[in-house]
């Protein structure tokens, strides 16, 4: 689907945020509040206003550099904040949301590590209250898509589940009991679970499943293997169905190791469902008709979980720093 986030920095009015449905997705009523969802390339962020409608969605460029990053994404979020009150003085935000990368303690309001921010142990919520005068909900980015998806998106009917994000990299969250569960923040690092003895992924460990089945690892993978550069993993699965062996294998390394993944959570959390987003999940039946036959195969007594697809796309993220900050509203 075309995004519903413009290029420009200064975006006009938005009617809502687009879900992958095509349809606007709205929080309902409540509050209004600032959302702002901060990645290494771009801030995305938005004034909800009472109907829970997103006003001026909109990108931004973050702040580059080396070293720690965070003084100066505290204020980017400054002059973005005063922007929105200027554009729409009558909306008063009552509170902040904000998610960024990395470990998180959302609890402790820390940003305990992030290698593409920079930085270590930052006391992230407090400085951003201070500069936006504002309280803020502070939370990791993928863990607060994982709340939008239960609360709005694909896990909204389900108490315990697991959202699976498989981009470039995987990420990944658990919500129990209707709770998202976070143990300090170190939670929910499914692409980081082993499940073979290689390769080496990037983070240092051997055989993470990020380093076999991210779409960025299919990618990488096929180009090793050929010295042909594909177009993204899709374009790998398509010449796996085309006959190519090279990328039927690395297309087939993938599934297995996705499904022995999703066995393991099956068998030690038992979700109800598992909602798989991110790029490769636009792969559609190919991927969730070959995971429910490998999984089901895998297992035996175990309650197999729902694969459902996820909902909110690109912009759950805004979407659960939103409903974040309104419950602190």
């Amino acid at each position: 689907m075309t995004s519903a986030i413009p290029e420009s920095p200064m975006a006009v009015p938005d009617a809502g945020v687009v879900d992958r449905a095509g349809a606007a997705r709205s929080l309902g009523a409540g509050a209004p509040v600032l959302a702002f969802d901060v990645g290494g390339t771009d801030i995305k962020s938005a004034l909800f206003d009472a109907d829970g409608t997103a006003l001026d969605l909109r990108r931004t460029p973050t702040p580059g550099g080396s070293g720690d990053r965070t003084a100066a994404v505290m204020e980017r979020l400054g002059v973005l904040a005063a922007e929105y009150r200027t554009a729409f003085p009558s909306i008063e935000p009552r509170a902040v949301g904000l998610v960024v990368p990395g470990i998180v303690d959302p609890d402790a309001g820390i940003g305990v590590f992030a290698s593409n921010m920079g930085w270590r142990e930052s006391p992230i919520r407090d400085l951003a209250s201070a500069r936006l005068g504002l309280p803020v909900a502070f939370d990791h980015d993928v863990r607060a898509a994982s709340w939008a998806e239960h609360v709005l998106g694909g896990a909204r009917a389900y108490d315990d589940s697991v959202v699976l994000v498989i981009g470039t990299g995987i990420a990944g969250a658990l919500i129990i009991g209707g709770v998202p569960y976070t143990a300090g923040g170190y939670a929910g690092e499914i692409g980081h679970s082993p499940i073979a003895d290689g390769p080496i992924c990037p983070c240092g460990a051997r055989g993470c499943l990020e380093a076999v089945a991210s779409a960025g690892a299919i990618t990488r993978r096929y180009a090793e293997a050929t010295g042909v550069i594909p177009d993204g993993a899709r374009d790998v699965i398509a010449r796996a169905s085309g006959g190519d062996s090279v990328a039927a294998e690395i297309w087939e390394s993938a599934l297995d190791a996705l499904a022995l993944s999703l066995a393991q959570l099956t068998a030690v959390i038992a979700p109800q469902a598992i909602v798989i987003g991110g790029g490769l999940s636009r792969a559609g039946d190919v991927l969730f008709d070959e995971l429910r036959h490998r999984l089901t195969a895998r297992l035996s007594f175990h309650r197999i979980p729902d694969l459902v697809p996820a909902q909110l796309s690109g912009n759950a993220g805004i979407l659960g720093a939103a409903l974040r900050a309104r419950e602190l509203a």
